[in-house]
């Protein structure tokens, strides 16, 4: 299991616009939100090589992860002068991610999909979803729907694919066709606490407060180690104006994830809270 990117952070300030600060009389200072949503962790889909080039593969992608540049540089000379095949390519779309080259990335995940058109469905489908998630990274939601709604087509059984596209939805805005997904995913696996999660934050951007910590609750109570969940739920609870409800939440992100993004806002909501007055907004979105 390997988390690609932190995409969960990102599209925290994504979610956190013109809703939020709708809600914000309510609590009097603003919140800063991270809703979750990307970023859950995702297994990489792996190939099978021949026993032949099993190490090897096994060593590029390793080094995909510490050192992309140079995980890039062998994948191609596998690929190109000893016959590497897909696995060497898989590899190169690996690294290409792993160094922010998200648009190629996209294209490589897109291309190496295209090999298994008449074998390994789930394989297939899960480099289809790894595009988009390559695309979300890239900052490009249209593309990356798209992708998701390929993974989709050929694996609808498959609740994370439903997920992955929900967050592509919320970063355009779509917030009720997310929760449309979403609802699919939770029929697919009624545990998925990161569904719960994600929907809880398009039910908040859409001002349906009971029903976003609805589910909220329900995350934290499936994936109580998640501090995506605990870190929505104190959102909630704050805009609801339970302050010590949100405190106590903000401070379980702090235990459980205390150097991530997560507890970074986390933070920031404690101390605008303890403060009492009128900080600014939080910054634009970043570019990723």
């Amino acid at each position: 299991m390997k988390r690609l990117v932190p995409l969960l952070a990102a599209l925290a300030a994504l979610l956190a616009a013109a809703p939020l600060e709708a809600q914000q009389p309510r609590t009097q200072t603003p919140v800063q939100s991270a809703p979750p949503g990307a970023g859950f962790a995702r297994p990489l889909p792996r190939l099978e090589p021949s026993p032949a080039n099993a190490g090897e593969y096994d060593a590029c992608m390793r080094k995909a992860e510490r050192q992309p540049d140079q995980a890039y540089e062998d994948a191609m000379g596998w690929a190109r002068a000893r016959g590497g095949g897909e696995p060497a390519l898989h590899c190169a779309a690996v690294a290409l991610f792993n160094r922010g080259a998200f648009r190629q990335a996209a294209e490589a995940f897109t291309d190496l999909a295209g090999r298994f058109r008449d074998a390994r469905t789930l394989l297939r489908a899960s480099l289809a979803a790894q595009a988009g998630r390559a695309w979300l990274a890239a900052d490009r939601p249209t593309q990356a729907i798209l992708a998701f709604a390929a993974a989709i087509e050929i694996s609808p059984g498959t609740a994370t694919f439903w997920i992955d596209r929900a967050e592509a939805l919320a970063a355009e805005g779509k917030f009720w066709e997310a929760i449309d997904d979403l609802n699919r995913a939770l029929d697919l696996d009624p545990g998925r606490g990161d569904a719960h999660a994600l929907r809880a934050a398009a039910y908040r951007q859409l001002d349906t407060l009971d029903l976003a910590l609805e589910d909220a609750d329900a995350a934290v109570r499936l994936a109580p180690s998640m501090p995506e969940a605990w870190l929505e739920r104190g959102i909630l609870k704050r805009l609801k104006g339970d302050k010590d409800g949100a405190r106590r939440d903000w401070r379980e992100v702090l235990l459980l994830e205390p150097d991530g993004a997560a507890a970074d806002t986390a933070r920031v909501n404690i101390e605008r809270m303890e403060l009492g007055g009128d900080p600014p907004p939080p910054p634009p979105r970043p570019r990723r």
